[in-house]
């Protein structure tokens, strides 16, 4: 079986055999990356749909249930993430030109707005905790107006919640691919590994962007 190589600074990346070129391997990973981005917006598309119809139905109480929850956090988190959407792409920039500080410092930077975000959900589920504002039967907040309010607050802890664990995933994918930038792995010949995992990062950013009105705004 053999190999093509390609050299990355102090370091050899290895074609398998069945790509032609490092061109061939970029355009078929990231054709991969894009199906399994399909996936991911057909899970959330389940949640969107059934959030539509629930909310067709209950109008009143999704109103409610928005009115409980801080916009403001939720537009601060908007703002972090489009930024790290931002240099994600500067990373991936400076990588293909060669520029190794301002690529180290644009991912690290993502990450930094990936912990900024986690942080504010904590304190925004902490505050959910403390007045018993939790889906199903584990719901035991007073003064509300709308008895299938958990209702709401079950699709805002899963929607968030399961996008919260893709903001994870995400930082947990840029610190890998920022650890073989620092060891020299990548050049502008080849960063397919940055490239998906950028592409991962932009489909969770946006995601987001439909979940703050849906969520905050629906009032």
């Amino acid at each position: 079986m053999s190999t093509d190589k390609h050299q990355v600074g102090d370091h050899k990346h290895h074609f398998a055999h069945h790509f032609r070129d490092a061109m061939h391997e970029f355009l078929t990973t990231k054709e991969g990356i894009w199906l399994f981005m399909v996936t991911e917006v057909m899970m959330f598309g389940g949640l969107f749909v059934g959030y539509f119809i629930m909310h067709s139905n209950y109008p009143g109480m999704f109103a409610e249930g928005a009115s409980h929850l801080d916009w403001r956090m939720g537009a601060f988190n908007t703002i972090v993430l489009i930024l790290s959407s931002w240099t994600m792409a500067l990373g991936i920039h400076f990588i293909q030109t060669g520029k190794r500080n301002q690529a180290t410092a644009a991912l690290i930077f993502t990450i930094f707005c990936g912990i900024i975000f986690m942080c504010v959900k904590f304190f925004e589920y902490k505050a959910k905790f403390d007045h018993g504002l939790l889906p199903g039967n584990f719901f035991h907040a007073h003064e509300f107006e709308h008895a299938n309010l958990p209702m709401y607050f079950g699709f805002y802890f899963c929607m968030t919640g399961l996008h919260g664990t893709h903001v994870l995933i995400g930082m947990g994918l840029i610190t890998w691919v920022l650890i073989r930038h620092l060891k020299g792995e990548f050049d502008g010949e080849y960063y397919t590994p940055v490239e998906g995992v950028g592409l991962f990062w932009h489909i969770v950013d946006l995601i987001w962007i439909f979940l703050f009105p849906l969520l905050y705004l629906v009032g």
